[in-house]
């Protein structure tokens, strides 16, 4: 067979979740088999540690490349860190389930190479999710910018009093809100915390966000899915300066009384190779939801 002409060679970046025994069984046919597509592969730190050879790059940096593809190994953690850290070229990834949950790493072990052949073929399906451009100002100045792909978190300590949060939408003041927390959710996240504290789940296409107090003191306070076209802000109220933003669940930054946080639709976007999986028989396997009872109804 003829050799891949340099000009014509695309770029595969592999990012692997640590500690993961399985991923030692995988990366070795997966840099053959990408190597026999005509594919460069690049590795992650932690990827690097199960093979010689290939190009490390730190993950951070990955942006600075230019991909064709991603091949994602471990669970959605993994998958979220990719995202964010790939934001910038949008570059379509692949997540294989090497974890429990799998809402975003649907594609098992069994299906990675029936999926990279479609994805070579052009005949795999590229569904397009909406990222979140999330900065903390302080003292009217932005001393930090992220992407959040799930949700963004304010919420104080296990031994804190509740603090006060006022939600703004595009400068207007919606309400004070007095609770453990306050969450803003992608659709992508709307299954995630914002779910366990009595949110709603979106459909991943919906062009919204959720916001969603966590154990409010007011009953009246629930959910409130806007569209993602709006500018959310969290002007944050704490009389002992005790609170954190996280983000897609990493660990907190520390917030002050007085400090804001803007929430905005990123020009980026997250771009998963899907298996077709209808999205309501995802909620039903991951989520317990029950099975279609056998009677007469809507045809299939």
């Amino acid at each position: 067979m003829a050799g891949v002409q340099p000009s014509a060679q695309k770029t595969a970046a592999i990012i692997s979740r640590p500690n993961r025994p399985k991923v030692r069984e995988v990366i070795p046919g997966l840099l053959a088999w990408l190597a026999e597509h005509g594919y460069r592969a690049i590795l992650d730190e932690e990827s690097a540690n199960y093979a010689n050879g290939p190009e490390v790059v730190v993950r951070e940096q990955l942006a600075s490349r230019r991909l064709d593809l991603v091949v994602v190994l471990g669970g959605d953690g993994t998958l979220l860190s990719a995202a964010r850290a790939t934001a910038p070229i949008d570059v379509p990834l692949l997540g294989v389930n090497l974890g429990t949950m799998g809402f975003l790493t649907e594609v098992s072990l069994p299906s990675l190479y029936p999926m990279l052949e479609a994805i070579t073929r052009g005949r795999a399906t590229v569904e397009h999710r909406s990222l979140m451009q999330c900065d903390l100002l302080r003292d009217h100045k932005v001393c930090g910018s992220h992407y959040v792909f799930n949700d963004a978190v304010v919420n104080k300590t296990t031994l804190a009093r509740l603090n006060t949060y006022e939600v703004f939408i595009d400068k207007k003041f919606v309400s004070s809100y007095r609770s453990d927390g306050l969450i803003v959710a992608t659709p992508t996240g709307s299954t995630a915390y914002s779910l366990s504290a009595g949110g709603p789940v979106l459909m991943p296409t919906v062009n919204a966000f959720v916001i969603t107090p966590v154990a409010p003191h007011s009953l009246t306070h629930r959910p409130i899915v806007v569209p993602d076209s709006v500018e959310i802000e969290i002007l944050l109220r704490s009389e002992e300066e005790v609170a954190y933003l996280s983000l897609d669940g990493q660990p907190g930054l520390d917030l002050c009384d007085g400090d804001r946080v803007r929430c905005r639709r990123s020009e980026h976007q997250v771009n998963l190779f899907r298996t077709g999986t209808d999205f309501f028989q995802v909620l039903r396997s991951k989520l317990k939801w029950g099975e279609r009872e056998n009677h007469e109804g809507f045809s299939e």
